[in-house]
Parts: C-alpha cells; structure tokens; sequence
C-alpha cells in the first residue's frame, strides 16, 4: 500500500492524481496528516508526502528504524518541481516510486543513493577497464561497498584500480564481501559472498603436427586451468606459426574455447607469426627437432610470449605456463603484467563546460591525483571517495611530475593535472621525460587556454597562428626572441602564454617591439584574463597602443597577423597560410 499525504489545496490535487493512476494500491489519508502517517506506517510499503522536505524528515525521522524494512518515502514539493527519493532508496523501492511519481505529475526525479544517480558502482568501472569477466554477485557487492560494510580486496597482481571507498581494503577483516580480481583458479573454495573479477591477461601459444585433431588440442588446453590453475576466461588471444595458422583443428579449438569462455561468447583471435620472428624470442625449452620441421625452436612458447609483447603494448610479459606436451600438441601460457597508469589531463582554463567529459572520466578512474592546489580544487566535487589527492602550490610542476611518476610506478592510477597551455607545457613535458615503459602513459587534450581565448575575442586563430610560452624558466630568452621573430616574419597570428611572470616584467613588451617592426600600428592585439573563470576580462587594442602592464600569468595574449581585423568588435583572422606552433619548451 502506498501512502499519499498531503496539507495544501495543491497537494491534495496532486495526491488525486497519483491515487487515480495507482488505485487500489493507493490511499488518500485523511485529517492531519502526522497523525495519519503514525497511524498508517506499520500498514505502508511506500509513502508520498507533499511537503516540503525538511517537514517531511520531521514527520518520518521518528518513525525510521532499519533501511531493509522501512518504506520507500518520496517527498514532492509544493509546486511539484522535483520528487525526492527521501529514505529507503534501495530496499524500500523510494527511488523507482519517485520515478513513476515524476511521470504522472511531470516532475523532475531526484535520486541521491549512488548506484541509481550514477547508474553504476566502483565495480561496474572495474569490469569495463580490465574486460574481466564476473563471477559472482556483482550488485549485491556494490551496494555493500556504497553502503559502507567491510570489503576485503584481494589483487595479488596490482592491477591499476580506480579509487575505492576505505571500507574496502586488502586488510579488512571479517568482511561481509570478498573481492578477488585474479586470473586463477582459486587453491581452495572461496568464502560466502566473494566476487571474483577475472581479466583477460593471458595468451595461450600452439604448436601441433599437421592434421591434429580438434580434441587433441581442446583436451592439452584445458591442463592449463587443471594442472596450472590458469582461468581459461582469462585468455585474451591465442597464437601460433604462420604454418599453423590454418590448421583446423586449432581453429576448432580456439573457437570452442572463445564459446564457452569469452566473456560475449566471441571467437577469440588466433595471432600467428613468421618462423624467422618466433626463433628471435628467447624460451625456456627450445627443441631442435621443432627448428628442424618449422623454422624455429619454439612455437608454443614463443607465440605465446610475442603476442603477449605486441598486446601489452611495452607491458611485462612472463611465461606462466612452459610448454605442455600433449598427443602431437603442445601448449604454453604468457601473462601480460598488469602496469601502474599515468594520465595526464588537461583541464581546460577553469570553466567546468570547457572541461572534456574524456578529462572527468579520467579523474573518475584515477586512484590519485596530483595538481596543483587551485586546479584541485576545480575538480574536488569529480573524485570517487577513497581517492588520493596530493595537492602542492606554485613552482614545483617537476615535483608533481616526478610524484605521479614514482606513483604510477608502484602500481596506481594516477591522474596528473594542468589547465590551460602553461599546464600541458608545465607538467606533461617532465612526465614524460621520465615516464618508461614500466607504466601506461595517456595523454587527455583539453580546452587550452588558446582556444578559450580565441573564442572569446572572436576568431583570430582562425587559420594561421604560432603558440610560444614567453617564459624562459626552461629556455634562454634569446631562443624565445629568435622564435617570435620567425612568427613575425611569417606574418602569423601570435598567442602568447606564460606573457609575463615574476622577474619577466618585460618580455612582453619586447615581443610586442619585434612584432610590430613586421606589421601596421592598427594590428590588433587581444587579452584574455582568468578565461571562463571568475574575474574574466577580454580587452583589445592596437598593437602601437596596448600596455603591457595591464597583463599578469593568468592572461594569454593573442597578436594578429597584418591581416587580421576587428568587425564588430572581435578580431578575426583570414585564412589562406601555413600552420607553424612552437613553444618556449
């Protein structure tokens, strides 16, 4: 039975609406309406209440005992702009009753509990980055980790985990769930209530004698998962010679395998490789007799380790499981070691609409992230509970940048953050000097904050145009002054970040002289301050009239070509020559 309680005219009308749709499911309560849910809510599945809802949490919040029984309550506003789902989210059912509330009354539905106004958990995330396939509960987890019970993680290969909340952790104990994300077969039975993730880490190698078949190869695969404990819904891809490549019953065998145990029951890829390139990867049991009838003196094996190095893209491959002999078959098994993850992202100048949805899909995968302190802050809100935050002030972009390395390093997801160029030229450049192959490395573009100047100030980088930093931290100011020259000459539209900075009072103006030795007084000249930020200033003036002293490090300034325009108050740029960036770096 659901509950419709309502004091106003408006309410009562409301409730009148709702009580046609659902009848007999419904009743209207009459008299005052506190008395009348007392009276009512042992008797309620659900209850709607049209008040507002710091009334409602008076009403009800008494009566509230334990969220697996209580009823749903959704509350709805006097001027019926949003049903709230108030308690009982989940097990009470108030988040799906303020849907179909929302429905007839034509309102908005507000959903707070984190699995339906996200529309999914931390390990719906999980499953989507490592493909993994699932075994077990995996909503039935989720919710315990959203509802803060104790979560034992067991990742004994350090995948790169998106942050998860504190009551998950490889310490806990007595925990309610287990989390397991393995490519194994567990040694013993798993406890009550586990999830086990399984990833797709593995390539399995096949060398066979001609007209081998389908069994023979399908019964030598399956004693990598008995005789070595290797999950078989964890191989990713097989692998054998050129020659092999047609053989049917490999064929065969690899597309049963991929039916019963991929994930979407897809045929799993069947890599295969020259005899010359398989004889240059070196193997634990290399055999003659095999070098003799094929070309090389592994296939198994080093199949399986070559395409392991080609998937994991510079990733650590091992050979989990040597060479297994079987009726004119043989099999092995290569693991692609799981990587720390660096992602360095660009957040655009400041406005949350010029940030990319690709930028926050990286903050949300991130286990830590490292920024200065003020672009932090932009993203604070972004970050799952549980995330890391390692936030410092001006001046130390090699010290963030060799922080997120070192991180990424020891096995994190790790998001490492700039705004605008002065960002992406500040922190990805030392990032990657020192990032190898030992972590994945992303890179995730933003709005610089050259477009977003351009934008505002009408379309001056619309074809030709050079980038250049005026700082020269990192480059001596004669580089710098031989590059704006070269701008000049070329007659290109010129952006200038980093145009003036404690100590570097004058490099602007100097780069204002060069350029104007090359183009007419009336060039126009455009600034942009704090861009989609608060405090935003856009000014414009003649290249013979604008002051530098107006311009401070949070402004980029954009110097037109001698074509370049002002028509209705914004500078515009022609198109019709080449494309040159270049930077202080």
């Amino acid at each position: 039975m659901i509950g419709l309680f309502a004091v106003t005219d408006a309410g009562r009308r409301a409730a009148a609406e709702l009580a046609a749709r659902w009848r007999e499911d419904a009743v209207v309560a009459e008299g005052p309406i506190g008395s009348a849910l007392r009276r009512l809510w042992p008797q309620l599945d659900a209850a709607v209440l049209f008040l507002a809802t710091g009334a409602a949490v008076r009403l009800v919040g008494p009566m509230l005992r334990d969220k697996q029984t209580d009823p749903g309550v959704v509350c709805v506003d006097e001027a019926r702009h949003f049903a709230v789902a108030l308690a009982g989210g989940h097990a009470g059912g108030a988040n799906a009753l303020a849907e179909q509330v929302a429905d007839v009354l034509g309102c908005q539905p507000v959903v707070t509990t984190a699995t339906d106004s996200t529309g999914s958990t931390p390990l719906d995330e999980i499953v989507e980055l490592l493909e993994a396939t699932v075994e077990g509960d995996l909503a039935s987890c989720g919710v315990a980790i959203l509802d803060g019970a104790p979560v034992r993680l067991v990742n004994p290969h350090g995948f790169a985990l998106p942050a998860l909340p504190d009551n998950v952790s490889a310490d806990t104990e007595s925990p309610q769930w287990t989390i397991v994300v393995d490519d194994r077969r567990p040694h013993e039975a798993d406890p009550d209530n586990t999830l086990r993730l399984i990833p797709r880490t593995l390539v399995v190698g096949i060398g066979s004698a001609s007209d081998i078949p389908r069994t023979a190869v399908t019964d030598t695969l399956a004693r990598l998962d008995g005789e070595h404990g290797l999950d078989p819904r964890a191989i990713r891809a097989f692998a054998t010679v050129d020659l092999k490549a047609a053989e049917r019953g490999i064929l065969d065998a690899v597309q049963d395998m991929g039916f019963w145990n991929s994930p979407d029951g897809d045929e799993l890829p069947l890599r295969h490789y020259p005899a010359q390139e398989l004889a240059e990867v070196r193997v634990p049991h290399p055999s003659e007799v095999v070098r003799a009838e094929v070309g090389t003196p592994s296939v198994a094996e080093a199949a399986a380790l070559r395409a392991a190095g080609e998937l994991g893209g510079g990733a650590e491959t091992e050979l989990v499981a040597d060479k297994i002999k079987g009726d004119n078959v043989t099999v092995a098994a290569a693991r692609i070691r799981p990587r720390g993850r660096l992602a360095i992202v660009g957040l655009g100048p400041g406005a949350q609409e010029e940030r990319t949805p690709r930028a926050d899909a990286e903050l949300r995968r991130a286990s830590v992230v490292v920024g200065l302190d003020q672009y932090i802050e932009q993203v604070r809100h972004l970050l799952r509970p549980g995330t890391e935050i390692r936030a410092s002030g001006l001046g130390s972009e090699e010290a963030r940048a060799a922080d997120a390395v070192s991180l990424a390093r020891c096995g994190r997801a790790v998001a490492l953050i700039g705004s605008g160029d002065a960002g992406v030229y500040a922190m990805a450049s030392p990032a990657l000097e020192q990032a190898g192959d030992d972590i994945e490395v992303v890179g995730v573009a933003g709005v610089t904050s050259a477009l977003a100047t351009s934008s505002l100030l009408g379309a001056p980088l619309g074809h030709d145009h050079a980038l250049i930093s005026l700082s020269d931290l990192h480059t001596p100011w004669e580089v710098i002054e031989r590059r704006v020259r070269a701008a000049a000459e070329g007659d290109l539209v010129v952006c200038f970040y980093n145009p003036r900075s404690a100590g570097r009072h004058w490099h602007l103006g100097r780069a204002l002289e060069v350029l104007g030795e090359h183009r007419p007084a009336r060039t126009p000249v455009g600034a942009v301050r704090q861009a989609g930020r608060d405090g935003q200033r856009v000014w414009w003036a003649p290249i013979d009239e604008f002051d530098p002293a107006e311009v401070d490090m949070l402004t980029t300034v954009v110097v037109g070509s001698s074509h370049t325009t002002v028509s209705a108050g914004r500078m515009v740029t022609p198109r019709g020559y080449r494309w040159m960036s270049t930077d202080g770096g």
